[in-house]
């Protein structure tokens, strides 16, 4: 969704979750989230959106600390960062997270101390950590798993 306004992104979002929720093989209150870098900051962007949805994982994306959009938010989060993220620092995790717990929020946030921003993606040569990688994979497959139980 590069170069797409925000606006088309949201609608687009929208329309993506209405779709799966319409699908006679998909249980509207078990939808999640996921999404790495811009596709994490997506992932959040639809929990603030859509009050129904059961999950929501957010892997070094954009964050949002204003308290008046973040009260909209009912999935619980798991979010993986790095600390050598120059992008979205620790210190922004930290203040989402506060935020988040104030709030009354379902929230798990791990923080990589020699991770950095795309640490995850193998193709991030320089910056790939196989061992933080597949930590936060099984993190988060763990984390659906519960949530998204029956």
């Amino acid at each position: 969704m590069r170069g797409v306004p925000e606006d088309r992104a949201k609608r687009d979002l929208h329309a993506a979750f209405e779709y799966l929720a319409s699908l006679p093989t998909v249980k509207p209150d078990r939808i999640g989230s996921i999404g790495w870098c811009m596709g994490g900051g997506y992932s959040l962007d639809l929990a603030l959106q859509e009050p129904t949805l059961a999950a929501d994982v957010i892997n070094y994306g954009h964050l949002a600390t204003d308290t008046e959009a973040l009260k909209k938010i009912n999935a619980p989060i798991l979010g993986l960062f790095g600390a050598q993220d120059h992008g979205i620092t620790p210190d922004d995790v930290k203040k989402f997270g506060a935020a988040l717990d104030q709030l009354g929020k379902k929230i798990d946030v791990t923080i990589y101390p020699d991770a950095g921003h795309a640490f995850e993606n193998p193709n991030n040569k320089d910056g790939y950590r196989a061992d933080d990688a597949a930590n936060a994979w099984q993190r988060t497959v763990d984390f659906l798993a519960k949530t998204l139980k029956q």
